[in-house]
């Protein structure tokens, strides 16, 4: 007798061969056997069934364009160094190159104002052209101080703010917005209403791939990496925005003639990269207060021996824990997903880098791609090899907590179709559309809390206390507070 097994979201179907004769067995319910039950909370949160995510028409108020010739818009920032005394400060202007300079100056500060210059990029996808795309790194700022900076040039100058992290250390608090699969729809402008009114006050977004959808758009219409440019500007021009690439960022469509991958994506955004020393815009790291953030790509290369692979082995044991104690990773395709959506697309990823992310006692990796909401308990799933039968994931409290928050709200709608039972490791999920904040207390503690868009915004539709792998447990903390 010989058997063949077939384990997938469902069902499980078992063929047994007896002879020359087939038998199928088919089990209804094979999570139970893949994964395991007793999982955490599954939300009993109600929506309307016609809740979708509809596109804001092109002439909306967060898509205008602003007034005067060549006006610089879609202003966004992001860290320029590794350390955070730097800032790139980027912005398009539609009809001419125009100024290059951007002016800027400390709150109360008695010296006179200082500028940096920027480069110009433009690029061609297809039937459209972009405007001049400008990129300006300031440098040597000082920690923990508010700075003024001005683009433009007479009166279609324009003016926005920024405040630099405080200097590294172990127990220095910051707040950190997680975003995701934002897009630009009705649901999109809710969650960053939410985000930017969170009595909360997230400093920096980390945000974690799909930006503007203009992929799903015919011709991939890169007017809609315009639209939202202006639309996330209200944010992103005042606090960094820690960009992470997503799928749709890939743009790769050779029946267009389009064969660079990222294109779009690579010409309007750029990090510091090359502080970290890696080769590429797609995986890099920085330092933020007492965060140590490494982002890493899903879609380029990731085996052994790769770049990426080379960069990141070299990279997780440069982290100080004694300067920066909380060791975070972005990422797109999330390693843990109980959703039937892109259910295991990131699993080579997990085989490949959940065993350094145990040995180095990772303490919470974000990812999105999966429109809801999921955090899963501390586990791993590293000890099978092939010969074992241990390919199951178990507590582990040097594991990190993993988060999705691809919640963003863009047109391709909730992902509301769930594995059952849940899976053990899952703490909590929930199909609905919104953000999260990790507050970093001190070296040992944080607090994270996810908001759906549909409640108050101080409204914590699911929260924990996290410890710090390395300090809290680690060192042994003796701290009473009930958290994982």
């Amino acid at each position: 007798m010989e058997m063949m097994w077939v384990c997938a979201d469902f069902p499980l179907i078992v063929f047994l061969f007896v002879g020359s004769i087939s038998i199928l067995i088919l089990f209804p319910n094979p999570v139970l056997l893949c994964h395991g039950g007793g999982g955490g909370t599954t939300s009993s949160f109600s929506r309307r069934r016609n809740d979708i995510s509809a596109d804001m028409p092109i002439d909306s108020d967060v898509f205008r364009v602003p007034p005067g010739y060549n006006a610089p818009q879609q202003v966004h920032i992001t860290q320029g160094d590794h350390a955070g005394k730097g800032v790139i400060v980027s912005w398009i202007t539609p009809d001419e190159p125009g100024s290059h300079s951007v002016v800027y100056w400390a709150e109360g500060s008695t010296v006179d104002t200082q500028s940096a210059e920027a480069i110009v990029l433009t690029y061609n996808y297809f039937n459209y052209t972009s405007g001049f795309i400008h990129h300006c790194t300031i440098p040597d700022l000082e920690f923990d101080t508010k700075y003024y900076y001005e683009i433009g040039i007479g009166n279609t100058t324009r003016q926005f703010w920024f405040t630099t992290p405080p200097k590294s250390g172990p127990d220095v608090p910051y707040t950190f917005g997680l975003i995701g699969d934002l897009g630009q729809t009705y649901d999109s402008n809710r969650t960053l209403t939410h985000y930017e009114l969170n009595p909360a006050k997230g400093q920096t977004v980390l945000f974690v791939g799909d930006l503007s959808y203009a992929d799903d758009y015919p011709f991939h219409d890169n007017t809609r990496w315009d639209t939202w440019g202006r639309f996330t500007e209200r944010s992103a021009a005042y606090q960094p925005w820690i960009w992470t690439a997503g799928n749709h960022e890939i743009d790769f469509a050779p029946d267009l003639g389009e064969r660079i991958p990222f294109k779009p994506y690579t010409h309007r955004y750029h990090v510091p990269f090359e502080a970290s020393d890696s080769t590429t815009p797609f995986w890099y790291s920085i330092k933020r207060a007492s965060a140590y953030i490494i982002v890493m790509a899903s879609y380029s290369a990731f085996g052994k021996y790769t770049p990426q692979y080379r960069w990141l082995i070299n990279e997780l044991p440069k982290v100080n824990r004694s300067e920066t104690p909380w060791l975070i990773v972005l990422m797109h395709s999330p390693m843990y997903n109980s959703y039937i959506h892109h259910y295991m697309e990131g699993e080579t990823m997990r085989v490949m880098y959940e065993p350094y992310f145990v040995k180095h006692k990772v303490d919470v990796v974000f990812a999105g791609h999966v429109h809801a909401y999921e955090r899963s308990e501390r586990v791993s799933n590293i000890a099978y090899n092939i010969t074992n039968s241990e390919c199951s994931p178990i507590s582990d409290p040097s594991a990190p907590v993993y988060i999705t928050i691809g919640d963003g709200g863009n047109q391709e709608g909730l992902a509301t179709g769930m594995t059952e039972p849940q899976p053990a490791y899952s703490a909590y999920r929930e199909a609905s559309f919104g953000h999260g904040i990790f507050d970093i207390k001190n070296r040992t503690h944080g607090y994270f809390s996810w908001y759906r868009n549909q409640d108050g915004y101080a409204v914590e539709a699911d929260s924990v206390w996290l410890t710090n792998r390395y300090w809290a447990v680690e060192r042994g903390s003796s701290s009473s507070i009930a958290s994982m």
